[in-house]
């Protein structure tokens, strides 16, 4: 090959080699090109995604539900605390959406206190109802239930206020289904403790004694139950630690603070009456507490006689010794206190005079002088 030849050669060679370089270098401006776009694209989708959340996260979260929750704002919350709660609550969809409003709109000066808000609320009446302490709707209707009070007369207290027939509400409170589907809410309350056969009324000492705000006009007798349901767990939530120390379940505990409920008066120290049954158990005596009795016998009197002692049920605790197999009646944290930390006593036996007055003995011998003297004398 001449060297004209083997000149053209390189030339070519060069060339060709400049051609790929040009070809690669357009590839690489492709590729570059490609992946800008997509990163626009990404951004963009990732924007519009982020911008239809945070419009779905300001509206209400259900616009047709106006169930009132009652949220309580703790003294002190933080931005953070009230956003957390008001979600948790189900009032808003999304706390940290909900942060950055109130961040954004510069807004401040929330109260403590407790709340009547829904879930059908705009961000905006929230906000300014927890600013103002506005309590956005009044109860339509109110139900109070007293402590020591009997399921029975719980149904009457309830029908009272709804206008039932109180035999169907007693009947509906102890209807299978009706208890199951408490049940399947409460797993951890309504245990299967409540399903022995042995108790009379399943839902006997689970309606907590206390007053109930409804804003419906007629509350369903199921919307009833479940808010009386929740303030007993949410109220017994606080005794957790001290039901274990005792071993007590929730069963138990509120069967042991019923009697004690049932057997207080005005002026008694509960306390004291829950370290006679203590005392008795652990001396392997009945606890022969007449209220259990009256229970069993399905009567309301002031005094029980000798023949109605003879009454064949698991809940005459002059038969049986131990707990009866349920609740007698809804018993108040007093009652709840008092057997969770009872006074360290040796009595054995209370009387309760017709004045009020409890007098408290170490032998039975006492008791009876006790008695002859202030019930059999009287």
């Amino acid at each position: 090959m001449d060297e004209k030849d083997k000149n053209l050669s390189k030339k070519e060679h060069i060339r060709m080699k400049l051609l790929e370089q040009q070809g690669e270098a357009k590839l690489v401006r492709k590729i570059i090109m490609i992946t800008i776009a997509s990163l626009i694209l990404l951004i963009g989708i990732v924007g519009l995604v982020g911008f239809l959340y945070i419009n779905s996260a300001m509206k209400p979260v259900d616009p047709d539900d106006d169930t009132i929750k009652k949220v309580k704002i703790p003294i002190g919350s933080s931005v953070n605390g009230i956003s957390t709660l008001l979600e948790e609550q189900g009032i808003i969809k999304d706390a940290r959406v909900f942060k950055y409003y109130i961040k954004f709109r510069n807004e401040s000066g929330f109260q403590a206190g407790e709340y009547k808000l829904s879930p059908s609320m705009p961000i905006e009446d929230i906000v300014t109802s927890i600013k103002t302490g506005k309590l956005m709707k009044e109860a339509a209707m109110k139900i109070t239930i007293p402590e020591g009070k009997q399921l029975s007369q719980i149904a009457d207290i309830i029908a009272g206020k709804t206008g039932e027939d109180p035999k169907k509400v007693f009947k509906k409170l102890n209807d299978k289904k009706f208890v199951n589907s408490m049940q399947e809410q409460f797993p951890q309350l309504l245990t299967s403790e409540i399903e022995n056969e042995k108790v009379l009324y399943p839902l006997e000492g689970y309606l907590f004694p206390a007053t109930y705000d409804f804003y419906e006009e007629k509350p369903t007798l199921e919307s009833i139950v479940i808010e009386m349901l929740k303030k007993t767990e949410e109220t017994l939530q606080a005794y957790e630690g001290q039901m274990d120390e005792n071993d007590y379940s929730v069963h138990e505990m509120l069967t042991f603070a019923s009697l004690v409920e049932e057997e207080a008066t005005a002026q008694v120290d509960r306390g004291k009456i829950a370290s006679v049954f203590y005392n008795r158990i652990k001396e392997g005596m009945p606890l022969q507490t007449d209220p259990t009795v009256l229970y069993a016998k399905g009567s309301h009197k002031s005094r029980v006689y000798y023949k109605d002692l003879e009454v064949k049920s698991p809940y005459n605790t002059y038969k049986n010794k131990g707990l009866p197999p349920g609740p007698i009646a809804n018993a108040g944290t007093t009652s709840i206190d008092a057997v969770l930390k009872p006074e360290k006593t040796d009595y054995l036996y209370f009387l309760a005079t017709p004045e009020g007055e409890v007098l408290y003995s170490k032998t039975l011998d006492d008791h009876n002088n006790k008695k002859a003297e202030h019930i059999s004398n009287k």
